[in-house]
Parts: structure tokens; sequence; C-alpha cells
């Protein structure tokens, strides 16, 4: 059977793209056969999900067409080592390039091991970002160019960069991976110039670089020199088919002072956004962030940080570090008052609606009355208008799913019941998507009610 996963593998891999075929299908483990049902082993849950949902087909027609028997799959995460921490299989000193290449004044920076992809959370919001950056540290040829990861402070654009850079050295720990700054690119180049080591400073980004990630290149606006050199070190690299990665604040034609030079070179390559996570991707990495930390929180905590907290990913990590930090040293308690407390350090006490306001709202669109969301009648109109008010208040308020519930007399199943009820109908119900877009587009006025 093993051999027969071997074929199949070999079928898949002519059906699809290379980056696809080296990303997703090739890390598949056949691990047995117990009566009609294939398990395979994935590396991630992820891997298992999107396998799951875009090559099962795929793989059972491999399958048929080597066997001509018709197979169930099922696929399951492949446990390599007992720890949560990832191994890792490089010493410290193969984390930067080695010293011979830096010059005297080089601040030499490390990867941090927590910035590995097995710990990225992966949602709507950053999943393309992933996907490239996966695709990017396991492909041998990399047909688009650099890679620039364009997201807002705290999104994880440092993470998957770094993550790359974990990967390869993994992989290939004589590789020379350059980790950097253009800040502290910027201050070597100067240091070099003022020291005559220029040939040192340009050994070590070009001949001595098989990978570049170069961090916050939305600082190069007005530094001229720094950009000429850059340039020049970017086609050296590009043009020996070595692997760039760039991360940015700003998308590079919104950079001030840039030359049009650095800005080709910049959009030349794949952009790929971040954008702030969604309800369901924070409540994801909260709650992976809390089981790191050995701490044990309940659905309605986990519900507030995720409805609070809607930005910052390292605002999150902090709220849970400091949860711990209650918890180890004053002995807390963990509960909704203390989290409350903790969380107003973090999150500014500016505006936002209220749970009134989108009652307001719905009530006026539906023509109905606050009392007729809040009674037991299961009418249609009613009940539709409940399920959208839990929806657009879980989405525009701070409230908790319990407040949420209360507020039109309902439980907290009852409550989460109807916000993913909406958010399934959104899919496929033409009527019910534009009903909410109608509304969404209310909320955004500044004096809808």
């Amino acid at each position: 059977m093993q051999d027969l996963w071997i074929e199949a593998k070999k079928k898949i891999s002519q059906r699809i793209p290379k980056n696809s075929y080296s990303l997703w299908i090739k890390p598949i483990q056949f691990l047995k056969k117990a009566g009609n049902t294939i398990y395979l082993g994935c590396p991630n849950k992820f891997c298992c999900k999107w396998v799951s949902e875009n090559f099962l087909d795929l793989i059972r027609e491999c399958f048929f067409s080597i066997s001509e028997q018709k197979f169930d799959f099922e696929f399951k995460v492949i446990s390599k080592h007992k720890s949560t921490k990832p191994k890792i299989l490089y010493s410290p000193d193969q984390m930067h390039i080695s010293d011979k290449f830096v010059t005297k004044g080089a601040k030499r920076l490390h990867l941090n091991q927590n910035f590995v992809f097995e710990r990225f959370v992966v949602g709507p919001c950053n999943e393309f970002a992933y996907n490239a950056s996966t695709t990017f540290a396991q492909s041998e040829e990399w047909s688009y160019g650099t890679l620039l990861m364009l997201a807002s402070t705290g999104l994880g654009k440092t993470h998957l960069s770094q993550a790359v850079g974990h990967w390869i050295l993994n992989k290939k720990p004589e590789t020379r991976v350059v980790y950097v700054t253009v800040e502290d690119f910027m201050n070597e180049l100067i240091y070099a110039i003022r020291t005559k080591q220029v040939d040192s400073f340009k050994e070590r980004y070009r001949k001595s670089c098989d990978v570049l990630l170069l961090e916050e290149i939305h600082f190069l606006s007005g530094k001229e020199k720094t950009q000429i050199e850059l340039a020049h070190t970017l086609d050296f690299l590009i043009n020996s088919k070595k692997k760039v990665i760039f991360t940015s604040c700003l998308p590079p034609n919104k950079i001030p002072r840039l030359s049009k030079e650095i800005l080709s070179r910049l959009s030349s390559g794949l952009i790929t956004p971040i954008n702030f996570p969604d309800y369901e991707t924070r409540l994801k990495i909260i709650t992976q962030k809390a089981k790191e930390q050995k701490l044990n929180l309940n659905e309605d905590i986990i519900d507030f940080l995720a409805s609070k907290i809607t930005k910052d990913v390292r605002h999150m990590e902090s709220v849970i570090n400091c949860l711990k930090a209650k918890v180890e040293l004053m002995k807390a308690k963990i509960d909704l008052d203390l989290v409350k407390e903790i969380v107003s350090h973090f999150v500014s006490p500016e505006p936002i609606l209220t749970l009134e306001d989108i009652m307001k709202l719905v009530c006026r669109y539906y023509r109905i009355d606050p009392d007729s969301l809040r009674s037991r009648s299961r009418k249609r109109i009613y009940s539709n208008a409940r399920n959208i008010y839990v929806y657009l208040a879980r989405k525009y308020t701070n409230k908790s799913v319990l407040e949420i519930a209360k507020s039109i007399n309902r439980t907290h199943s009852t409550a989460i019941y109807a916000f993913e009820r909406i958010k399934d109908m959104l899919k496929k119900d033409v009527n019910i998507k534009k009903q909410i877009a109608f509304l969404d587009h209310k909320i955004a006025e500044v004096n809808y009610l």
C-alpha cells in the first residue's frame, strides 16, 4: 500500500503545479489501511484541512486509476515529537551569517525561535500570506520573484518572514541566511564607508547571502544612498536566483521619497497583505496562546478577549502573559472581572457601538419593535431579525456572546447558533447577503442613527 501511495503521488504531481505539489502533497505520508479506509499523515492541522477540501477528489481519482478500487481517506496530523516547542536543528550561530562576513560595526540579529510556521495561527485574514510563505520556503524554483509581506504592526509579517528562515535552516543548515532591518542595513553601510570596508559589506549581502530577510522597508523613505546600494544588492541576488523577503507597514507606492529603481524592484515580486484578524481567527489565536501558557480560560473569557482585542496580536499575547503573571505572582483567580481589568490597559476607551445602537438599526430596518426582538415568537420576520442582530452585535460591539444573548432573552448556545446560521446563509443566500451589506453600510455611516 505504501508503494501505491508513492505511485499516486507521482500521478498527482503531473496534475497540479510544482509549488502546490511541493507544499501540500509531497509532505503527506502513508500511515495505514484499515478496512476500506486509507489513513494519510499531514504535518499539521491546517494541511489536513486544506488537502481534504482541495485535493481529496484528485487523490481518490489517482488511487482508483492505479488500483481500480474505491477507498475512503482520512487525514491525521503526524506527531513528530511530544514537545510543543519546535525542534531547532541548527545551532544559534547558524541563525545569522558567519562573523567572517559581518563588519565590526554590524548589529547581529537572531531569529526568534518561537516564530515558526507551526505556531502561526492561520485564518482568512492571513491565509494567502501563509501559503505564499510556506511555498516560498519549500520551493526550489520560485516563479514569483521577491516576496513582500504587507501588514500593520503586530499582525504576523515578521513571524512569517522568520519562519521562512527557520524552515530553510532546518532543512538545509548550510544555507546562508541574512536577517536584517533596513535601519541596521543602513548603519552597516555607513560604518563600512567610514572604515573603508565597503568590499566586506558587499561580500556579506551579495556573494555570501543565499536568503535575505529584510525587515521594515518603509524606513527606506528618503535614504538615497541606502536605496542605491540596496538596488545593486537586490539586482545581484535576484539575478543569482537567491531568495529575498521584505516586510513593510506600507505598500511600496505609499512610501514617500522612494526612488523609482527601488519602487520597481519592491513591486515586481509577489505582495501578500495580512489583514486584521477576523473574530474566528482571534478566537483561535487566543486559545492557542492560552494553551501555550497553560492557562485554562473558559468560553466567555475567550469570547470577551476576541471581541475586545481586534487588531494587534501582540496585545493578545500581552494580555495572556499578564494573566499568567497574576496567577503565578498574586495567586489570583482568573475570572471575567480580572480579564476586563487587564484588557483596559491595552484597549483605549474610544466610543463604540452599543447593543442598543445595533438593536435600534435592526428594528428600524425590519420595521419591528425591540420587544418583538426579545419575544419568544418564532415568526420568520422576528427570528430572522433576531439572528441578524446577534451577527451584527458580535461583529461591531465588544460585548461577549453571553451579554448579547441576554439582551434578547436567549441562551449562550442559541446566540452562537444564530451567529453561525447567518454566517452560513451569507455564503448561499443572496437576499441575506444584500441585507447584511446594506446594514454594514448603514453602520459605516457616521450618523446612521
